[in-house]
């Protein structure tokens, strides 16, 4: 499975969650550091999940980038 994973840039940090997993997520100092962890975070998750009895969700989240040609005043 492939989930999609958002990274945000903090002042100080990189943020990285989820959607398809609500309460996955990882901080790090880089954005690199932060995928890794996530990675992590995946895997401790679904195995927590698992052990739980929890079904595993299917990955449903999409992302894109839209061309923004219009800007605000």
């Amino acid at each position: 499975m492939r989930y999609m994973v958002v990274i945000e840039k903090g002042s100080s940090s990189y943020g990285a969650f989820v959607p398809d997993l609500p309460g996955c997520i990882a901080v790090g100092e880089t954005e690199a550091e932060a995928l890794t962890l996530i990675e992590e975070a995946i895997q401790f998750h679904l195995e927590d999940m698992k052990a739980g009895g929890l079904q595993i969700p299917q990955p449903a989240s999409k992302s894109t980038f839209l061309k923004w040609l219009w800007l605000p005043d």
